[in-house]
């Protein structure tokens, strides 16, 4: 390892700082274009030391946690930039990324994400000699910086880290390291702890006694097994009202859900028929039943009967069905698809490479595309326009604030 001075000319995709070494790019977390900065070297690794030039981008971070000369949490990585750069960022993350496949479609500015929105955090816990560690690990590592505020989470969260912490002690056993996925709900936390062991008789007790000790836990759920349900956790989509499965996906925000369901609502406009890939518990098939009849399909089972109990118990709604499918082995094929006026998807990040082949084929008018991964919805966008589709717009969307993750919502017609 080696201490030297350089500048930094621009941010990597991670919201790294990078300096162009003799030997290739170096990346330096916490530094900023602008900023000349002394480093500990390590191959394409800097480690940042002092900075001798300052960015006039550089903002104070809101967070005490937020501190490399300490032991910062490596829940962010962009506290420290401004906001308008740190938009141009991000929405330069989804431009980018669908220039390298050869598109160039309007990007619209980044819907932007505020503090205390994040209804949804997973946080990492483990109980040690001295203490219980409760908060995200530090930047590239596995230690635990046990956090007493979070600026991004809502204050629903922050009021009850007690009951969480007081929850996790209670379910720690040994030292090994566990998850807690926090989500806020009408009812109250729902939370979904999971690489436990399984729970003794004597933990289901304390965990019982503990959570009713408590008030606003709504859920403890262990391994995907609910060991207390005081309240039954429920989430509204545009109205209707759901009770997801212990840990099931949601958007981590519900501005930026609002906004995704804003735009595909509009663009399915007068579709009669609509058909919902990697649907989950219903985010969008739920309020596009409002305006159309909808097939949601989905390859977990208990999501599904979430979506189809709200469906069937909502008044207002037009026909919902259900499809258990794994849509990575099996795609909605081309005579499928013939059925229905638009289709909706929101895959995971790997993308729906194989789904897009078909839908590239079908004769389906409209199509919107949800994305938490800008580099696979690339790829899925250019295999639709080469099938004939035409991208009408793609808004950028954060809800993961400070961090390189963002979000996107393409809409497309043949």
């Amino acid at each position: 390892m080696s201490t030297e001075t350089v500048k930094i000319t621009r941010l990597g995709t991670q919201g790294h700082g990078i300096a162009e070494g003799a030997q290739g790019p170096i990346y330096v977390p916490y530094a900023l274009p602008g900023e000349t900065v002394a480093i500990a070297r390590n191959g394409g690794h800097g480690t940042l030391i002092s900075i001798t030039e300052t960015s006039t981008d550089r903002v104070a971070p809101l967070c005490r946690h937020f501190d490399p000369d300490r032991d910062a949490c490596g829940g962010c990585s962009l506290q420290h930039l401004a906001d308008v750069p740190y938009r141009a960022f991000k929405r330069d993350l989804v431009i980018e990324a669908l220039r390298s496949r050869g598109l160039t479609p309007e990007v619209g500015a980044l819907i932007a994400a505020h503090p205390g929105e994040r209804r949804r955090v997973v946080l990492s816990a483990r109980k040690t000699e001295k203490d219980f560690l409760l908060g995200f690990n530090r930047a590239e590592t596995h230690h635990i910086v046990s956090i007493e505020e979070c600026p991004i989470a809502s204050q629903g969260i922050m009021v009850r880290l007690g009951a969480i912490r007081a929850i996790g002690q209670v379910l720690a056993t040994g030292s090994d390291t566990f998850r807690i996925t926090v989500l806020e709900t009408l009812s109250g936390l729902d939370l979904a702890a999971d690489g436990l062991k399984p729970l003794s008789d004597k933990q289901r007790r304390a965990v019982t006694e503990t959570v009713l000790s408590l008030k606003g836990i709504a859920r403890v759920s262990v391994n995907g097994e609910v060991v207390i349900e005081p309240q039954k956790p429920v989430i509204d989509f545009g109205g209707v009202k759901v009770a997801p499965p212990p840990g099931a996906f949601t958007q981590a925000t519900k501005p930026a859900e609002d906004a995704m369901a804003e735009l595909v609502l509009a663009h399915a406009g007068k579709a009669k028929r609509v058909l919902d890939l990697f649907a989950g518990s219903g985010t969008f098939a739920l309020r596009l039943a409002r305006i159309a009849r909808v097939h949601a399909v989905e390859s977990e089972e208990k999501p599904l009967k979430a979506l189809e109990h709200a469906a069937r118990n909502m008044q207002g709604l037009k026909p919902v069905t259900i499809e258990k499918r794994d849509l990575y082995r099996r795609p909605m094929m081309v005579q499928e698809l013939k059925n229905y006026d638009a289709v909706v998807f929101d895959p995971p990040r790997a993308g729906a490479e194989a789904q897009m082949k078909e839908l590239a084929r079908s004769t389906v008018k409209t199509v919107a595309a949800v994305s938490c991964n800008p580099l696979t919805l690339a790829r899925d966008l250019r295999i639709l326009v080469d099938g004939g589709y035409r991208i009408k717009s793609v808004a950028p969307i954060d809800q993961f604030l400070w961090s390189p993750h963002v979000e996107a919502v393409a809409l497309l017609e043949k």
